[in-house]
């Protein structure tokens, strides 16, 4: 099936080669990563560890039922409505914790990772997809991948996901290369996201930086239950 256009443009510029600008971004990102305690880091390992643990789990994530017999514009406006939500929530989070200096900023990405997830649960049942069942978790890892990787692993990520029912899924989460998972979101948080540890300008970037950080996943999520949809995957309503 043909995808919309917009859905094309926002492939090809996911899957889009680095340009000569990434490895300026990475060396900045590791002068930064240098002027961070490390026991901020290992924190943030921490935080990214727990945060698969519970996925392992997941019944905290699981948020309501799954919508049918919308159409496809009135659940972007839903999953809009909800983006809005938690971008506001991130946002009034990562400057109060901004405040705190290195351990309160530290404290912030499992708040912000847990916001996140919600979100993207939250997002799978407004297209229809019960967040309870292994694929659908795992069509939500994938989601998260998208939007915070680097383009090499995005090509793969995307690979996985698309015509995703006609795949075969593992049989438990732990198949998962939590490992890639990890590393990738480690590797990539945005620049600013760290700069948030730093004295005095912590407040003001963890409260910006939190809302971009939770409309990038958000519009990443919609984009590809979007793509899921248009490719034959929209639930139905019930007859």
């Amino acid at each position: 099936m043909t995808l919309s256009p917009d859905l094309v443009a926002w492939r090809e510029d996911l899957l889009a080669p680095p340009g000569p600008l990434n490895g300026l971004a990475r060396a900045t990102q590791q002068r930064i990563n240098r002027l961070i305690p490390e026991k901020v880091h290992a924190a943030i390992t921490t935080a990214i560890e727990g945060m698969t643990r519970a996925l392992l789990v997941g019944s905290d994530f699981a948020t309501g039922s799954p919508l049918v017999g919308l159409t496809l514009d009135e659940r972007r406006a839903r999953a809009a409505k909800a983006i809005d939500g938690w971008k506001k929530a991130a946002a009034a989070e990562g400057g109060v914790t901004g405040l705190g200096g290195f351990l309160a900023a530290a404290a912030d990405f499992p708040l912000l990772m847990s916001f996140k997830i919600k979100l993207l649960f939250e997002i799978a049942a407004i297209f229809g997809h019960d967040g309870t069942a292994l694929p659908e978790r795992l069509f939500i890892l994938h989601v998260f991948e998208l939007a915070f990787s680097d383009a090499e692993h995005r090509a793969r990520v995307m690979d996985a996901l698309d015509d995703w029912e006609a795949k075969a899924h593992p049989a438990h989460l732990d198949d998962f290369d939590w490992r890639a998972f990890q590393q990738q979101y480690r590797d990539h948080i945005d620049l600013a996201k760290l700069a948030q540890f730093l004295p005095i300008v912590g407040a003001p970037l963890g409260a910006i930086v939190n809302w971009r950080l939770v409309e990038r996943l958000g519009h990443t999520a919609v984009m590809a239950y979007r793509m899921r949809a248009e490719q034959g995957a929209m639930p139905q309503a019930p007859t």
